[in-house]
């Protein structure tokens, strides 16, 4: 099975959402699946579809969950050093429009860009890799060609 990178933040959000979804979210679904049955005719009782649905979807989510943290490799990102690899937070400039951004590189689960969090296999990333401090990255995106430079790499 192959590994999955993950920071410790990452693991921790993703945990704490299995522990939610079965201490919380499946015995919730559970009883109102009891209350909806208790409403006679199955066939027709729009409540006990619903939850049957919700039942699906959080039974589904509990597997896929298990699944990644049971592959996750966490990385302590406060020991790594160097050019850029995963864990690093980047800070960039682009130098069409001088707007500064910083981003964590992070596994493909817990990225987020509004938080700053950048997917791995992103093409950012995948340019990033490698780099170090002053160096220019030209990166192909959807909304075309972008040149960035990097002003720091840490460690965090």
């Amino acid at each position: 099975m192959e590994k999955i990178p993950m920071t410790r933040a990452g693991y921790d959000v993703l945990d704490e959402e299995l522990k939610t979804l079965k201490s919380v979210e499946r015995p919730a679904v559970i009883k109102a699946i009891a209350e909806a049955r208790e409403h006679g005719d199955l066939s027709e009782n729009a409540e006990y579809h619903a939850a049957r649905e919700k039942q699906s979807f959080v039974e589904g989510r509990i597997k896929e969950l298990e699944s990644i943290l049971g592959r996750a490799e966490v990385i302590d990102t406060v020991k790594l050093s160097g050019s850029i690899k995963f864990g690093a937070t980047v800070t960039l400039v682009d130098e069409d429009t001088e707007e500064e951004r910083t981003y964590q590189i992070v596994g493909e689960h817990e990225a987020d860009l509004e938080r700053g969090l950048l997917n791995i296999k992103s093409p950012l990333a995948r340019a990033l890799i490698g780099k170090d401090e002053g160096d220019s990255v030209e990166v192909r995106t959807p909304g075309g060609q972008r040149s960035y430079e990097i002003l720091s790499v840490r460690f965090l």
